[in-house]
């Protein structure tokens, strides 16, 4: 097949026709139909017609549609036919014709969004329990067909013809000189730059589907742990979610004087997860006990769940071997499914840096590892020694001692919690007070408030923001039977954080083709801002010089944890891509010697303990594909958002105004938002500031 190469000038340019170069060599391959002379007749007809100063405007359109037209789209008569009668030269016919596709995706995505949340409801929702069809409800999916319709009856190519889609260069390059209206114009048009058989959009849901209800359910009874010497170290009816809910109890036991003990027992259960020498029957399971150290399991001594014993209980030790693996090799081949139809980005990897996160891979690594190799670490590392008055364990990662809380015990903030939120309606009518304690306006909070729903979570909690207005929003937290724990409600506060950026910038952005932000650092950033003042909208502290330092070295601890965690993401995602063939055994043997060698690189100087396997054991790895990243990048996004919210002495505005910048590029909508681009340097000053202000 013949390729013309396009006559574009300037460095973005260039990049958008190498982008264009690439996709129409992927996409027409093997169509059997060569559009060259048609769309070389089509530019100079239109530019006749129209004048020169259409010219680029015309070539770029015709190369869009050209870059996805197959042999089934029809001939080069059919394509001539359509480029001649859906080019739009009148300004005010375009702008009318936008309007119109703003409006009809928000109502295809708000209804096709509702559909999805209901299918899911039972296998989300702890509202009884999850049978066979409701696995298969909840991994349908409403849109799998939509890409494909839109291409079909040619909606896709009217918005590709008329609306640019540019490449990632041009994004970073000359973005920053475009009105809102063009980056909404381009986030139409990208919409259509994947033409993704819907085959192939259904598999990738039900391996995600599958890998959600995986997690979901894989519950550790911590009642039923026992040491060496049969004590019970956690209290009866206790059961947590791997990883969110024993990372939790592990950081809430630095309060507890039997602590210790506590969390030597939790690091081995997380590595027994992670290297899967588990025993298969002690997951979700209150009919065994089991000792971690030894591997042994019993049949309980004890009851404390209100589920019968089955029948038989198979009793024994057999690991649960590769099934965790097993459910990430899944979402694995399903993304690559994808991969022969992005041919800008022809990996998930690509995908998630270049196209959803529009953060270079290479920039993230090094962001990440500016992080994990400061020497300001080594600095927090024996003030926490000094701290905790020993020497730093592997689980220390965690550390959660500075943090105001501390004057308080986990018994004493669940009863604080279960007391205030004894349901999920119960938080739900405090929305509006918690966002005025945020400096939300009583007016503003009532109006947020009135767009959110709260829902009792299977899992640990998530929350989906709605897709269309007049819909609302879904906060899901985890509620126990005796009431909302302060591990439910810190996660709550969390969710809210997004529900209500999610509500700001679907309700109220100028155009609906940038409604939320640029990438979900961002959203979990501002996220994050909510969670950091969890204590104070329970009425227990407020912040001073001192606990703002402390809070400072808080999130610089969380963010040297969390890069050395989306550092082994990137790397185990990258071995498979360089092993397409390994088996789920071969996956999990390469994923351990990684978390092992970045564990040894960064963390081994710092915890003298080599070979710790504890960067393996988040559950997002898992159930999502490369989302790791974000939390690390969300936590710099966090600290520059907070330094501006603190600069201007109030949450709320700021929260609000920088909801509504959009889903522009992300270092556009940092400087913007606080006037610097996307990176670490602001907290690693303020971290070096908050050691030399703190006494050992």
């Amino acid at each position: 097949m013949k390729i013309r190469i396009l006559e574009f000038t300037g460095r973005a340019s260039q990049g958008f026709a190498l982008f264009l170069v690439l996709i129409c060599f992927t996409q027409a391959a093997g169509q059997g139909i060569s559009l060259n002379e048609s769309a070389t007749r089509l530019e100079s007809e239109l530019v006749t017609k129209y004048g020169d100063g259409n010219r680029e405007r015309i070539h770029r359109g015709i190369e869009q549609v050209r870059a996805y037209w197959r042999a089934e789209d029809g001939d080069a008569g059919v394509f001539e036919q359509f480029v001649r009668e859906n080019y739009i030269a009148d300004a005010s016919i375009l702008d009318e014709v936008f309007r119109r596709f703003e409006f009809a995706c928000e109502q295809l995505d708000g209804y096709l969004h509702n559909i999805n949340l209901e299918f899911r409801r039972r296998q989300d929702l702890d509202i009884g329990p999850v049978l066979p069809i409701d696995e298969i409800l909840g991994a349908f999916d409403p849109s799998a067909h939509i890409n494909d319709d839109f291409f079909r009856n040619k909606l896709a190519f009217i918005a590709l013809l008329n609306f640019p889609m540019a490449s990632q260069q041009e994004r970073l390059e000359a973005g920053d000189s475009w009105s809102r209206r063009k980056w909404a114009e381009v986030r139409l048009a990208q919409r259509f730059s994947r033409r993704v058989p819907a085959e192939v959009n259904a598999a990738i849901v039900k391996a995600s589907s599958e890998a959600d209800l995986y997690i979901s359910q894989y519950n550790i009874w911590m009642h039923h742990l026992i040491d060496d010497k049969g004590n019970r170290l956690f209290p009866p009816k206790m059961r947590l979610l791997s990883h969110w809910n024993l990372r939790d109890e592990l950081k809430s036991d630095y309060s507890d004087p039997n602590g210790l003990a506590k969390q030597r027992m939790i690091r081995k259960v997380m590595e027994r997860i992670v290297t899967q020498t588990i025993p298969a029957v002690v997951v979700n399971n209150p009919h065994v006990d089991w000792n971690p150290s030894t591997n042994e399991v019993k049949a309980a001594a004890v009851s404390d769940s209100e589920t019968p014993v089955p029948g038989e209980i198979q009793i024994g030790n057999e690991p649960e071997a590769t099934r965790r693996y097993q459910v990430l090799l899944n979402n694995y081949r399903a993304a690559r499914m994808e991969d022969p139809y992005s041919p800008s980005a022809p990996t998930l990897i690509d995908r998630k840096f270049n196209e959803e996160r529009e953060i270079p891979e290479a920039r993230v690594r090094e962001m990440l590892e500016k992080v994990v190799s400061s020497p300001l670490v080594g600095r927090a590392a024996k003030l926490i020694e000094t701290r905790l008055q020993r020497n730093l364990e592997p689980f220390d990662i965690w550390y959660n001692g500075f943090k105001a809380r501390r004057q308080y015990t986990e018994a004493q903030l669940d009863e604080i919690v279960a007391k205030r939120y004894p349901t999920p309606q119960a938080f739900e009518a405090d929305i509006p007070a918690i966002l005025q304690k945020l400096g939300f306006s009583k007016e503003k909070s009532e109006y947020v408030a009135s767009k959110i729903v709260v829902d009792p979570a299977r899992g640990s909690g998530h929350a989906w923001g709605a897709e269309r207005r007049g819909d609302k929003a879904h906060l899901r937290t985890r509620v126990e039977k005796t009431g909302m724990n302060y591990k439910g409600y810190n996660i709550a506060v969390h969710e809210l954080g997004h529900n209500v950026e999610q509500t700001f910038s679907l309700y109220d952005i100028d155009f609906l083709m940038l409604k939320g932000v640029p990438n979900t650092a961002f959203t979990e950033a501002l996220a994050f801002v909510f969670q950091a003042h969890d204590m104070e909208l329970l009425g227990l502290s407020s912040p001073d010089a001192s606990s703002r330092a402390m809070e400072t070295l808080s999130d610089f601890w969380t963010a040297y944890e969390m890069s050395g965690v989306a550092l082994m993401d990137m790397a185990v995602w990258r071995w498979m891509y360089d092993h397409p063939e390994a088996t789920a055994e071969q996956l999990r043997d390469a994923a351990i010697q990684i978390s092992k060698d970045i564990w040894n690189r960064y963390y081994a100087p710092v915890f003298h303990t080599r070979d710790a396997v504890l960067l393996g054991i988040y559950s997002h790895m898992i159930e999502r594909m490369l989302y790791l990243p974000d939390y690390p990048i969300g936590r710099m996004i966090s600290f520059q958002i907070t330094e501006r919210m603190n600069q201007s002495g109030n949450v709320g505005p700021e929260f609000e105004r920088m909801s509504k910048l959009g889903r522009i590029a992300p270092d556009y909508w940092m400087q913007q938002a606080t006037g610097a681009p996307v990176g670490p340097d602001a907290l690693l000053r303020a971290t070096e500031k908050a050691l030399n202000e703190m006494k050992p």
